[in-house]
């Protein structure tokens, strides 16, 4: 018997990897935005079964559908699969910046899972 997960936990976890993905685009050199990202990257691979993060992007989007991202350029995002201002990812404040950016290190997880993205 093979399992599928939620599809509402497929669109919030599918929302945020996108919402990470543009903070990181935006905010390269930020490890903690980077590591965030990661981790939901990791998270989304789990979720659908995929080995990287472009793939598992893809897979869930499949998974749903249609494309959260087209869905709210229309206009058709259901309620849950939008965040609350208080679960939204956000841009950790300036002074996490400096901090953050001075540690090195990578996260284990991404060994099985690859994050694939274009910075």
């Amino acid at each position: 018997m093979l399992l599928h997960p939620e599809r509402r936990a497929v669109a919030r976890v599918l929302d945020r990897y996108r919402a990470w993905e543009r903070l990181v685009l935006d905010h390269p050199a930020n490890t903690t935005v980077r590591r965030r990202f990661e981790a939901t990257a990791y998270t989304l691979c789990v979720l659908m079964a995929q080995r990287t993060s472009r793939e598992a992007a893809h897979a869930a989007e499949h998974y749903l559908g249609v494309s959260l991202r087209r869905r709210r350029a229309i206009g058709m995002a259901p309620a849950s699969a939008t965040h609350s201002p208080a679960t939204a990812p956000r841009p950790p404040a300036s002074s996490a910046l400096t901090h953050a950016s001075s540690r090195r290190g990578s996260s284990p997880t991404l060994s099985w899972c690859r994050t694939v993205s274009a910075v």
